[in-house]
């Protein structure tokens, strides 16, 4: 049973049982207080020890323990979910308005599902409120019960294949490529030199793109770059991460050994679109946490990157020209196997997704859970 949501009596743990009828539900803020609207006979159970299980990007289930001897009396559950505060949130964003849900007394646990108002990977707080609907359209309601705190999960697999299905619709006709790079600043790569021993290591990924994806904060790679520009067939030579660029030849990255996974699809309020795809050695750590996660792509037939055996015997690797690939290779890379040289072209910091973050209005890039 799934519970819809509507308005709310009053706040979690204001106390006393009350009557209250369902034209005098309203939202209110965070810290708002609702009128008291009155004090019946009737005496309803407190739920206690709420537990939240199944938890998934948009939906989570709920069940808690009450005393069994007036479960006939009980017709409606008030669920009163809110997200938790962040002292770090915008203080320029406008507040997150409570939400409050109604649901008819179901054998529990009862499922709570919807992408308006629950976002992945975000901390909740919830409350619950027994109700019996009366003859005359009023409700008796117990007290709230203690709040009980959860965070929602990525996106899974299914709507990641959503994603990508979305994506693929705007990806292009395919350009032939031959080298992988990486742009960073000067002090980047003598770092590497001095300290790493001339390898480039792998770090966890930051929060760019979709809020759901799996990859963000989890993650270890190397951010690469491969498309080119369509009158030269090279890459740019502007760069948003720094004037010199690490060059390595596609085939030492993408070999016949390597496994090639969709990541993400994103914009940042402009007209270009991102996708992230993911290149893991077979076996290797980064493919362990993938396969379970991530969509895998055919790498010889996919709409993003593609790696093709002639008959000559040569590799002709391509990629798609109308979207912006961001590549995670996931392990260590030596410097050795690469040249590193500085672009004659500008930084445009402007361009940077580094946390960069989606914009939830796109209908091109988003899906129906939350952003």
């Amino acid at each position: 049973m799934e519970a819809h949501g509507v308005a709310s009596p009053v706040r979690p743990r204001e106390g006393m049982t009350k009557n209250v009828s369902l034209e005098s539900l309203q939202l209110c803020e965070r810290d708002g207080k609702a009128e008291d609207p009155g004090v019946v006979g009737m005496e309803l159970p407190v739920a206690r020890n709420i537990k939240i299980s199944n938890i998934t990007c948009d939906s989570f289930k709920i069940c808690w323990e009450m005393d069994p001897h007036t479960t006939e009396k009980i017709t409606h559950y008030f669920i009163d979910l809110n997200k938790k505060e962040n002292k770090n949130s915008n203080k320029f964003k406008h507040k997150d308005v409570p939400t409050k849900l109604v649901a008819k007394a179901v054998p529990l646990p009862m499922t709570v599902r919807g992408h308006w108002f629950l976002s992945p990977r975000t901390e909740y707080t919830v409350a619950v409120q027994i109700a019996s609907k009366q003859t005359d359209g009023d409700y008796s309601v117990s007290q709230w019960s203690d709040i009980v705190e959860f965070c929602t999960a990525d996106y899974s697999s299914v709507h990641l294949t959503q994603l990508l299905q979305k994506a693929e619709v705007i990806a292009g006709r395919m350009l032939k490529f031959s080298v992988f790079y990486r742009n960073q600043n000067e002090d980047y790569f003598q770092h590497c030199r001095d300290v790493l021993g001339s390898r480039m290591m792998p770090s966890v990924k930051d929060n760019s793109g979709s809020h759901g994806s799996p990859l963000s904060g989890k993650l270890e790679g190397i951010f690469f770059s491969c498309n080119t520009e369509f009158n030269t067939g090279q890459p740019p030579q502007d760069s948003p991460y720094g004037r010199f660029r690490f060059q390595i030849p596609a085939e030492v990255l993408f070999t016949p050994d390597t496994r090639l996974y969709f990541g993400d699809f994103y914009c940042m309020y402009t007209a270009y679109h991102y996708v992230i795809l993911v290149l893991a050695p077979r076996g290797s750590r980064g493919d362990l946490y993938c396969r379970d996660r991530l969509p895998e792509l055919d790498v010889t037939n996919n709409r993003f990157l593609t790696r093709v055996s002639g008959e000559d015997g040569r590799v002709v690797f391509q990629h798609a020209q109308d979207v912006i690939l961001e590549l995670i290779y996931t392990e260590p890379v030596q410097l050795a196997q690469g040249t590193v040289s500085q672009i004659s072209g500008h930084q445009l910091m402007s361009l940077s997704t580094v946390n960069a973050k989606k914009d939830p209005s796109c209908k091109t890039c988003n899906i129906s859970v939350g952003r």
